[in-house]
């Protein structure tokens, strides 16, 4: 080993007598250039070459290829792409600079006021990158080239793209100032270290070329936190330069702690602990520096295998002004050298053939450390590096779980794959075992070898070159070339109607077309290249081919010259894309189209042509989302990481074509998320304009009329449903999903049982009754306030003219649960009684909702509150709207008028009786019990005998008929109130008919009829409380 260490090599101005700081240094990955920046706002780039032959009298090549000073301040971080082809900088002015070397020569002349020699190379700005509010501390490129991080004093860590160089995304979670920045050689991750002491592990896959910051939403996530090696680490260091090492197994870490001693702290991958150390520095290291290359201990030859263990070397410096150097096959430091400069260590780097190593330090020395050959170890072939990282997945694009179990499953199914290939190449080429068939006759093989055909053996044919059979492609082209008049002429080309790829590979004679065409193979016939126009037919398509591509020009009021078409066909000569509307008189530019013929549905379904009825398209939103239980999402600006929420997010292309065609958008993003961590992402080729799901499942509505459905982990359950229309409303209660579309089709499916209970519905019934209910008189349109259901699958619909409706499957039917009738004139109509509203969510047979029960997950998946809901809205849409006030004043007038004296009366009990209905019908448990006692005071009170004895004998159960004699259970079950179960939707029959003798006792008019049942239910014997304190008088 020997130090180089040039008088030429330092950053110092003309006319300056001292050195300026040197913070940076990086090799280019061709190992010809040498990179430095420092305090004179400089970034240098120099010839490696002049630097390993300093002491070479001969040697005559330029030394300083250029010096670029585009920074108003101290530059701390200088990198090279790994492709080569930019140079990045980062400076305490809060810019990153982004460089490219032009090709043209440079001017060989001084700038003005510089006394710097003329440049050998011309490197320009390419970017000023502005997105830091303090200095910027370190940058780094990802392995392939693909982004660029910039880490600084603002506790910020910004992402760019490494192609357009747009900020991608920007990560707060560090607390102090980020002083490092390292990438996964996999490709999997980067590790940022910061002043808060810790470092922290990102994951994050590449993004392509024209990714935005709408795309990497659910990119670059938190994946771990690392904090216990810094416990008490100095804040005094002016970086934190981590590493990680060519192999992918570690990551060194600067600035770490032992104890009170300071180190670097040896992270493992996977687990993230630090159970290595290297101790033996003085001070803070704020520097290491894995070689990138994989060393063995021994020479080798590279076309012998070898199963020699790999050595990984670091080298580390800091404030104690020395520099060691470990690797993984020793204990001890193999190299120490203190007092290697007069101040600390900044960086470190190393060229690509792993033998040389460049440090600088902020007494403005720049080193080579050159090492002989075996010295630090024989470099391993880069195709070492390549097997080291393929366990963690790097080369595929593809994500990969790092696990051995992983790794197996892997195995078995590529020896799987390997199986089928190999059966197939067997049948090809004519292995023994394979029947073949020639020219329709089947023949089998005899000792291994394949009958002969046509009197020549198939080996033969095998033996013969390829060269010799003459391509299919060429033989057309030749026959396609034909002299007319002494000219060439190209015959037109018939388009074959088949779609099998003629493989460019010599064919076997062995099967015949029969056994081929016959076959069916695993992957796609053909893999075409859509990012090309495919030319087998014009650009319209079959269309195009029939009737031709040319649409005349409308006639353009004040253009009888025709401007307009011949500048839009100018713009088409250079290559241009202009938008044309297609028009009834022909093609118009879209400034002369009429708006509101451009705001029409993006998709109309032939069902809309024959259907009666339209319903409004919700409008296509950029982004949609949706919680798991039923709440609203964080308003913007809140954060996510303390909510335990599930939160689907529909996100839809809202930028132009990259084709240059309409409808060429691109795909929706669904992003499933949990504390701002992703948990499973999928795309659609179709705007997504309705989300829904549960804890049980996802769902999402397309414009086009399409349904998806996915599993909580992100898997697609069903095939996509396609609907007549484009749906509309979409809600869900536990395993049901619902879907109301354009024209009006109501449409559930219970999605465990993979069933509908019923066949889709239509909603013209209720869409009629609402029209006929308006009157003569101008009014709203009616419409949808809202579509719901319930635990059982039932739809609920709330129109906007305060009507309320279910559909009933059993008896195929919508009914109507609530209307303004009974708001009106209902003594009972009060959305805001505390007996209703306070109902506690509770099961069919009493008991409480569990968290893990499969049919009541949350407070939303119940039927209880449906009815007040219902109410609510009939209240909202009439009453506080002014819609009733004609009807408020007939009310008024009938309760005086003669012949209506118990109008009032018989209204509200009309409307206790259809709440009783639609509780039992939705199954609501709560509801029908407060609403069964409510009609027994009130029906009490009036004196209806007849209607008292028969909900008697209805609760009773009719166990006992008129003579005396037990009933026997008929063939036909009945349902609601006739059931001869001993439960009404979970109540014991005889507890409410208990309760209900106690509430009619007190009315001596009707005691003849509440006395036997009191006998039978034995109430005089003993006081029996009611239940409900609420019903109490």
């Amino acid at each position: 080993m020997h130090i180089v260490k040039p008088d030429w090599l330092r950053h110092t101005l003309a006319g300056e007598l001292r050195d300026h700081e040197v913070y940076s240094c990086d090799v280019s990955p061709d190992g010809k250039r040498l990179v430095t920046a420092a305090g004179d706002s400089y970034v240098r780039l120099w010839s490696t070459e002049s630097v390993y032959r300093s002491l070479d009298g001969d040697y005559t090549g330029p030394k300083q290829l250029a010096a670029l000073s585009n920074h108003s301040g101290t530059i701390h971080s200088v990198r090279f792409s790994p492709n080569n082809k930019y140079l990045a900088s980062g400076a305490d002015d809060k810019i990153v600079c982004i460089y490219g070397l032009d090709p043209t020569p440079p001017a060989q002349t001084q700038t003005f006021g510089s006394n710097e020699a003329p440049p050998v190379e011309n490197w320009r700005v390419l970017r000023r990158l502005v997105g830091h509010d303090n200095d910027v501390q370190d940058i780094a490129w990802s392995y392939d080239s693909s982004i660029l991080i910039s880490v600084g004093l603002d506790s910020k860590v910004v992402v760019w793209s490494g192609h357009s160089f747009e900020k991608l995304k920007t990560l707060s979670q560090h607390q102090s100032h980020v002083k490092g920045i390292t990438f996964d050689p996999a490709g999997k991750y980067f590790a940022t270290c910061s002043d808060d002491r810790t470092i922290k592990i990102f994951r994050f896959y590449s993004p392509p070329p024209n990714a935005t910051a709408h795309d990497q939403v659910s990119n670059f996530m938190l994946e771990q936190t690392i904090s216990a090696p810094f416990i008490g680490s100095p804040l005094t260091t002016y970086f934190r330069r981590c590493s990680w090492s060519p192999d992918g197994l570690h990551i060194a870490a600067a600035n770490a702690m032992n104890g009170p001693v300071s180190s670097v702290a040896i992270i493992t991958r996977g687990t993230w602990d630090s159970a290595i150390n290297f101790i033996g520095h003085e001070g803070p290291v704020e520097v290491c520096s894995f070689c990138p290359r994989i060393f063995h201990k021994d020479k080798t030859d590279p076309s012998v295998e070898h199963h020699q263990p790999s050595i990984t070397v670091v080298a580390c410096g800091g404030q104690d002004k020395s520099l060691s150097i470990w690797n993984t096959s020793l204990t001890r430091p193999q190299v120490i050298t203190q007092a290697l400069s007069g101040k600390p260590i900044s960086d470190l780097c190393w060229s690509p053939d792993g033998e040389k190593l460049f440090v600088t330090t902020l007494d403005g020395g720049i080193l080579t450390v050159i090492f002989e050959p075996g010295e630090l170890g024989y470099v391993a072939p880069l195709i070492e590096n390549d097997k080291a990282l393929s366990r963690y997945g790097a080369g595929r694009k593809a994500g990969i779980v790092e696990g051995p179990e992983a790794l197996l499953l892997e195995e078995f199914s590529k020896a799987d794959e390997l199986k089928g290939v190999q059966g197939r190449m067997g049948e090809l080429m004519g292995d023994s075992g394979t029947q073949i068939v020639v020219n329709g006759n089947s023949g089998p093989t005899t000792n291994g070898t394949t009958p002969a055909t046509n009197g020549t053996s198939n080996a033969m044919d095998l033996d013969k070159p390829s060269q010799s059979v003459p391509e299919p492609k060429v033989n057309q082209l030749k026959q396609r070339v034909e002299i007319v008049g002494g000219k060439k002429r190209v015959k037109p080309l018939l388009i074959s109607a088949t779609t099998a790829p003629i493989s460019n590979l010599p064919q076997t004679q062995l099967v015949a077309n029969t056994t081929q065409s016959l076959r069916v193979g695993d992957g796609p016939h053909a893999v075409l290249d859509l990012s090309k126009p495919y030319d087998g037919l014009p650009k319209g398509g079959l269309t195009g081919l029939l009737i031709g591509n040319k649409r005349k020009w409308a006639d353009i009021t004040a253009d009888e010259e025709k401007r307009t078409e011949k500048r839009f066909g100018a713009s088409v000569k250079d290559g241009a894309a202009p938008l044309l509307i297609n028009g009834e008189n022909g093609l118009v530019p879209p400034s002369m189209v009429d708006r509101a013929l451009l705001t029409a549905p993006p998709v109309i379904n032939p069902a809309l042509v024959t259907s009666q009825m339209r319903l409004a398209t919700p409008v296509l939103r950029s982004v949609i989302l949706r919680t798991a239980d039923g709440s609203d999402p964080a308003k913007a600006g809140e954060t996510e990481a303390t909510s335990d929420v599930v939160m689907l997010e529909a996100r839809n292309a809202t930028g132009p074509s990259r084709t240059g065609r309409a409808q060429d958008r691109d795909p929706t993003r669904i992003n499933c998320t949990k504390q701002g961590i992703s948990l499973w992402q999928d795309y659609l080729p179709r705007p997504v304009s309705l989300v829904t799901g549960n804890s049980h499942f996802w769902a999402a509505g397309c414009e086009d009329g399409s349904l998806y459905v996915w599993t909580p982990a992100g898997r697609r359950l069903l095939n996509a449903f396609i609907l007549e229309a484009q749906p509309v409303i979409m809600d869900c209660r536990g395993w049901w999903l619902m879907a109301i579309t354009a024209v009006g089709q109501a449409h559930v499916w219970n999605i465990k049982t993979l069933s509908s209970p019923h066949p889709p519905v239509s909603l013209a019934p209720i869409f009629d009754v609402a029209v006929l209910s308006g009157g003569p008189h101008l009014s709203a349109t009616p419409g949808i306030a809202f579509g719901r259901l319930n635990s059982n699958g039932r739809i609920i619909v709330g129109m906007t003219n305060g009507d309320g409706y279910s559909y009933n499957p059993g008896m195929f039917v919508w009914q109507r649960l609530s209307e303004q009738w009974f708001a009106v004139g209902s003594q009972y109509w009060n959305t805001t009684d505390s007996a209703i509203s306070n109902i506690q969510a509770s099961a069919p047979n009493g008991t409480s909702h569990d968290d893990g029960d499969d049919e009541f997950i949350s407070a939303e998946n119940i039927s209880a509150g449906i009815i007040p809901l219902l109410e609510r809205n009939t209240t909202a849409q009439t009453l506080l709207r002014g819609r009733a006030y004609f009807l408020q004043r007939l009310i008024k007038q009938l309760l005086v008028a003669e012949g209506f004296e118990g109008f009032e009366a018989n209204v509200s009990v009309a409307h206790l009786e259809n709440r009783l209905a639609a509780a039992m019908a939705l199954g609501a448990k709560d509801e029908l019990k407060i609403y069964l006692m409510m009609y027994a005071k009130r029906i009490g009170a009036e004196g209806l005998k007849a209607k008292i004895e028969e909900l008697l004998r209805t609760l009773l159960g009719d166990i006992f008929d008129e003579d005396g004699t037990e009933v026997k259970p008929a063939d036909v079950k009945a349902q609601g109130w006739n059931t001869k179960e001993k439960e009404i939707l979970g109540w014991n029959r005889m507890d409410l008919l208990r309760d209900v003798v106690l509430i009619l006792g007190k009315h001596r008019d009707i005691q003849r009829l509440t006395v036997p049942y009191s006998r039978l239910l034995g109430v005089g014997e003993e006081r029996l409380p009611i239940e409900d304190a609420n019903m109490k008088e």
